[in-house]
């Protein structure tokens, strides 16, 4: 199975955070499972990290390779085709890169892995 990881979600992983409920650290254990990160979380985490919103355990440029690797998940690039479908989804959610994830989790059709509850008003499939 395949699935998108909120940048949430992925944070709350590297960091080893009770807030990761026990569904949501299984699906991103599983080997079996191929878990994407969008590339909206380590733009998110960046501007969070620069303004002092987000403490990591290590510089940024080293923390975020490091988990790629170590975890063995995949980076998920912008495509003109999320771009197209964030052109037509309706404002349920206001948050950039939340909307980013929902138009990537609809064109390639996997759940995202999120605790939000604001993505349900989109017609995807929300994990948690």
């Amino acid at each position: 199975m395949k699935v998108l990881l909120d940048a949430h979600t992925f944070i709350w992983f590297i960091m080893g955070d009770p807030e990761l409920g026990p569904q949501a650290s299984k699906l991103t254990k599983n080997p079996d499972n191929e878990v994407l990160v969008s590339i909206a979380t380590p733009w998110e985490i960046a501007i969070k990290m620069s303004l002092d919103k987000l403490n990591m355990k290590a510089p940024f440029d080293q923390l975020f390779p490091a988990q790629l690797q170590i975890n063995n998940f995949t980076l998920l690039t912008i495509e003109i085709s999320h771009l197209a479908q964030l052109t037509t989804l309706p404002w349920h959610h206001r948050d950039p890169f939340d909307r980013l994830m929902i138009a990537q989790s609809l064109v390639e059709n996997v759940p995202i892995l999120s605790r939000d509850a604001n993505f349900d008003a989109y017609n995807l499939e929300r994990l948690w």
